[in-house]
C-alpha cells in the first residue's frame, strides 16, 4: 500500500532553518509529482511547493519563493523540503502528498514544524 512518512521537523528559532523528509513506498515514486502541504493551527491546507516526476522542475507558493528548496532522490525515493530564514507564519504541520492532476491522492501524516524564539 502506498505509505508517505514524514521528518525532520521541530522547534526552531525565527532565521532558523529545518530539512524536512518524506520516505515514499509502495508505489513508483518516479511516475509521480510530489508536493508539500502544509496546514496552520486553525487554518485550511495550503499547498507549499511541488516537484515533477524528475526534479527538474519545482514550484513555490509566493510566501516561501527564495527561502525553501524542494528536492527528490528518485533512486532512494525520498522527498525533501529545505526550508531556511524561517518565519513564525511558517508555523504548521507539514505533509508530503502525492500528486495528480487536481488533487493529492495520498497524504503522509505530517510532521510538526514550530518557528518561535
Amino acid at each position: 500500500q502506498v505509505q508517505l512518512v514524514e521528518s525532520g521537523g521541530g522547534l526552531v528559532q525565527p532565521g532558523g532553518s529545518l530539512r524536512l523528509s518524506c520516505a515514499a513506498s509502495g508505489f513508483t515514486f518516479t511516475s509521480y509529482y510530489m508536493s508539500w502541504v502544509r496546514q496552520a493551527p486553525g487554518k485550511g491546507p495550503e499547498w507549499v511547493s511541488n516537484i515533477n516526476t524528475g526534479g527538474v522542475s519545482t514550484r513555490y507558493r509566493d510566501s516561501v519563493k527564495g527561502r525553501f528548496t524542494i528536492s527528490r532522490d528518485n533512486a532512494k525515493n525520498m522527498l525533501y523540503l529545505q526550508m531556511n530564514s524561517l518565519k513564525p507564519e511558517d508555523t504548521a504541520l507539514y505533509y508530503c502528498a502525492r500528486s495528480r492532476p487536481g488533487l493529492y491522492d495520498y497524504w503522509g501524516q505530517g510532521t510538526q514544524v514550530t518557528v518561535s524564539s
